[in-house]
C-alpha cells in the first residue's frame, strides 16, 4: 500500500512559517512528505529541510517523494523529542521554522494490519515506531483496572471509561484480548445502546487513548515545545497542528509560557524573577481548516493550528 496521507492545513501551514529561501526548517513529523514537498518547492539551492519520523514506512516513502529535491533534504529515521541530538549530529545550531503535524497519519489509519484502526480487524498493534517493543495488545492485557480507566478518562475523554476499563479486565481474564475486533466487542458491550444509536463510533476515544499512551504523545509533545523554542533562529518560527484537546491545550500553555514566562506576583511593580521572553504568539486563536478542506477530507475536522515567533533579538 502506499503511503497516502492528506496534508491538513498545508498552505496555512507553511505559509505561517514565513519561508526564506536560504532558511533552515525542521519537519518533526514528516509523514509522507506533503508539508515537507511544499516547505521544499519554496527553498533555494541553499535552503534546507531536516525531516525526522520514527516510522519505517513514512521514511521510505518521504525520501521517495522528495528525492527531485537532492542534497537539499535530509530525512533522519528518529522522534522529534530528539530534535536537539539530530540537528548536533548534523552540526546545526539553529534553524528557521520547525512544524508538526500530530496524531496519526491516514496511511497508519488505513493500513489494517499496523491496528490503529477500529474498522477492521487487526492486531492489537498501534506503535508508531515498529522498533518499540510494546504494543497496545499489552497495554490492554496488563494494565490495572485503575491505569486503563485512567488513560481512557484522560486521554480519550470518554464518560464511559470505568465501565469499558471493567469490561476489558472481565474479558481479557477468559483469553488474552488480541484483535481490534475483540477490543471493539469489549467497548460496545460497556456503552449503553440508547448512547451507541446517536453517538459517533464508539471505540473512537479508546483506541485514540491507547495509542497516546503506547506511544507517549502526550509527554512527546510537553517534553519538546521549550527546546524546539530555543532552537529557532530570531524571527523563527514553530507551528504545531493538534487533534485533541489536551494537545491543543498544552500547545496554547506552552507558547504563552514562552512569551511571558514572569513568575512574579501581580503585586509587585517591576519584574524581579529575571525570566525573559522568548517570543510572540502569532496566532491568539487557533487557525481551523476551512468548510471545503473539512469536506474533501474529514479527519481535518478537529486539527488545529498554533504559531510562535522567536524574539529578533
Amino acid at each position: 500500500m502506499a503511503f497516502e496521507h492528506k496534508s491538513v492545513l498545508l498552505e496555512e501551514t507553511v505559509d505561517s512559517l514565513a519561508i526564506r529561501p536560504d532558511g533552515i526548517y525542521v519537519d518533526g513529523t514528516l509523514g509522507g512528505g506533503g508539508h515537507a514537498w511544499e516547505v521544499c518547492s519554496r527553498l533555494g539551492d541553499t535552503g534546507r529541510l531536516i525531516g525526522i519520523d520514527q516510522d519505517a514506512d513514512a521514511i521510505r516513502a518521504a525520501g521517495e517523494r522528495l528525492k527531485e529535491y537532492g542534497s537539499r533534504v535530509t530525512i533522519v529515521r528518529s522522534n522529534y523529542e530528539n530534535i536537539d541530538a539530530v540537528l548536533d549530529e548534523l552540526s546545526i545550531g539553529k534553524v528557521d521554522g520547525i512544524y508538526l503535524d500530530l496524531g496519526v497519519s491516514s496511511y497508519q489509519l488505513d493500513t489494517v494490519e499496523r491496528g490503529f484502526t477500529y474498522r477492521e480487524d487487526a492486531p492489537l498493534d498501534m506503535r508508531m515506531d515498529q522498533r518499540n517493543p510494546q504494543t497496545a495488545a499489552d497495554i490492554v492485557n496488563t494494565y490495572s483496572e485503575s491505569e486503563l480507566y485512567r488513560i481512557i478518562r484522560d486521554y480519550g475523554e470518554d464518560k464511559f471509561a470505568k465501565n469499558i476499563a471493567k469490561h476489558i479486565v472481565m474479558r481479557r481474564q477468559e483469553k488474552p484480548i488480541e484483535t481490534t475486533g475483540e477490543l471493539n466487542d469489549i467497548i460496545k458491550a460497556a456503552i449503553p445502546a440508547k448512547v451507541r444509536a446517536v453517538g459517533g463510533h464508539p471505540s473512537k476515544k479508546t483506541f485514540q487513548a491507547i495509542r497516546i499512551e503506547l506511544n507517549h504523545e502526550l509527554d512527546v509533545l510537553n517534553n519538546s515545545i521549550d527546546r524546539m523554542v530555543d532552537r529557532l533562529n530570531p524571527g523563527g518560527r514553530l507551528s504545531i497542528i493538534t487533534f485533541h484537546s489536551l494537545e491543543d491545550r498544552m500547545v496554547k500553555n506552552a507558547f504563552r509560557r514562552n512569551e511571558n514566562p514572569c513568575i512574579c506576583p501581580k503585586t509587585f511593580p517591576v519584574c524581579m524573577c529575571g525570566k525573559k521572553s522568548k517570543g510572540t504568539v502569532i496566532t491568539r486563536k487557533p487557525i481551523v481548516p476551512s468548510e471545503e478542506e473539512i469536506a474533501a477530507n474529514k479527519r481535518s475536522k478537529s486539527s488545529k493550528l498554533r504559531v510562535f515567533e522567536r524574539n529578533q533579538d
